[in-house]
């Protein structure tokens, strides 16, 4: 039979064996392995440094006082102690272990070196001298050589974990959906985009056929995943395919998407997954139609004024009529009418420009509002018989610190859309004092703002459909007057009160 200590020492062989296949945690696997190093070696203390990149750092102790250990980190991760091999690292924590204990403790080593590089030591403190046979030492290697090998699985394992949860993050983060399909073309998994999008979880589409979940509410733009595989795709690595349609949804609406499909292949040239990128493109769609809305509504604005410019001119100029002095003057005031229109239109073009740009800049003075509103109310009340222009605004009205002529181009837009679209009676410039803020409200007697209207008024280029058909514009008057009030740190807002007239209202910092 096989004496005690070396039943103990093939049980503790045993053991670390069975940690390099149980224990993946590397802090609970060192604190084991440090635990059987003590045991083994009759140690009243031990400690493990691994070495790091940046140095060596003590990554497990046990009995060792808190007042030794806190001055020992900082020593290990000093510059000149990061370049030391284990045999030097061994012998100044040997010196200082006899020196620190006043001769009662001596320092045993054991370097752990795994596939031929050293990870780290283990070093045991107890109160006997460094004696051991042979037969010991290849005991004690051999513990050294299965401690190393569970901790460079450990730390694989770590690392394997860590670059897992940044793919995840990664992935979770990502703005644009994400699907990771199977060679077989099931999805492996999505992000949490794609479940935004899509409006189901992970959990319910693991799993399914990439048929099943990207269907197409009419035909897309460019050949579809089945479509591109029926003809070979990939034929290589880096063969990205690109599709472009209505994705379909259970709830709600189908919805506008750009997907890229990449190939990841296998070292023998085998496919092993597909990365599916589903991008968003509502935004792009919504730009274009924007674009195209542009084009028509300015061809069509500009080339009215343009047609009576050109039509009044050609007329006066004819050499086979005399005009008499009321015709010319006539004519003369509708061509400075349209050209006055066509300028304000270009400026509002010219407007909307710089705020994509970047913002319009303010020229900040003192503004009397209520001097203002009557200025604008007296240069409209010419333009039109049927509308009578008033203005209300207490006595002392504050004075503001804000861009005149931006603020008066935003009362002229609001008086001028409700002598627009209100046929005839009064229309009312308001205002109102508050402790931090003062409120300015454009009133009319028309027929008021339908309430399919009122979430898109203020938008580019936006016009009801009544508005289309029964007056000149571009869409821009309301859109501007928005860009310039928040400009100012205010807001612009229309009241819903259809069939009783349209009043909109915008406040001011005081």
């Amino acid at each position: 039979m096989l004496p005690d200590f070396r039943v103990r020492q093939r049980d503790y062989l045993l053991e670390i064996s069975r940690a390099l296949t149980q224990e993946l945690d590397l802090e609970k696997l060192l604190a084991r392995i440090l635990k059987i190093s003590i045991e083994m070696l009759a140690g009243q203390a031990g400690l493990i440094a691994l070495k790091d990149q940046d140095g060596w750092r003590v990554a497990a102790a046990q009995g060792i006082a808190p007042a030794f250990l806190s001055y020992l980190s900082p020593l290990l991760a000093e510059e000149n102690v990061r370049e030391l091999d284990v045999r030097e690292l061994n012998r100044m924590l040997k010196e200082l272990t006899y020196t620190a204990s006043m001769g009662l403790l001596n320092g045993t080593a054991l370097p752990l070196a795994a596939h031929g590089q050293v990870i780290g030591v283990i070093f045991i403190f107890r109160n006997y001298p460094d004696l051991f046979t042979q037969n010991d030492r290849i005991l004690l290697q051999s513990f050294a050589d299965q401690a190393a090998i569970a901790v460079f699985n450990a730390r694989l394992y770590g690392q394997v974990s860590f670059e897992k949860q940044r793919l995840d993050a990664l992935l979770d983060s990502a703005a644009d959906g994400i699907l990771i399909l199977h060679a077989n073309l099931t999805i492996e998994r999505v992000n949490d985009a794609f479940e935004r999008m899509y409006g189901k979880t992970h959990d319910e589409l693991a799993g399914l056929p990439h048929d099943e979940v990207i269907k197409w509410a009419n035909e897309p733009q460019g050949s579809t995943l089945k479509e591109a595989i029926a003809n070979g795709w990939p034929l290589t690595p880096n063969a990205t395919l690109y599709v472009e349609g209505d994705l379909a949804r259970e709830f709600p609406s189908p919805l506008p998407v750009g997907i890229t499909y990449a190939p990841l292949m296998s070292a023998d040239g085998k496919l092993r997954n597909i990365i599916v990128s589903v991008r968003d493109i509502t935004h792009f769609r919504t730009a274009d139609e924007i674009k195209s809305t542009f084009i028509s509504i300015v061809s069509h604005e500009l080339r009215t004024p343009v047609a009576l410019i050109k039509g009044y001119a050609s007329t006066l100029r004819r050499d086979d009529a005399k005009w008499d002095k009321a015709t010319i003057n006539e004519s003369l005031a509708v061509i400075e009418e349209e050209a006055d229109r066509l300028s304000k239109m270009i400026d509002d073009l010219l407007d909307a420009s710089r705020l994509q740009a970047g913002g319009l800049s303010l020229n900040r003075a003192d503004v009397s509002l209520a001097a203002l509103a009557s200025r604008v109310a007296q240069k409209f009340s010419t333009q039109s018989s049927r509308h009578t222009i008033v203005t209300d605004f207490p006595a002392n009205f504050p004075v503001i610190l804000a861009d005149e002529t931006r603020i008066e181009q935003v009362i002229s837009n609001l008086v001028s859309n409700a002598l627009k679209y209100a046929p005839s009676g009064e229309i009312r410039i308001s205002g109102q004092a508050r402790p931090e803020q003062v409120i300015v409200c454009v009133s009319d007697q028309g027929p008021g703002i339908e309430a399919k209207d009122l979430p898109h008024i203020f938008d580019r280029f936006y016009r009801s459909t009544k508005a289309v058909k029964n007056t000149k514009g571009a869409g821009l008057g309301l859109y501007l007057a928005r860009a310039i009030v928040e400009a100012h740190g205010g807001r612009i807002w229309a009241d819903p009160k259809p069939d009783s007239g349209a009043r909109i209202c915008f406040s001011l910092p005081r």
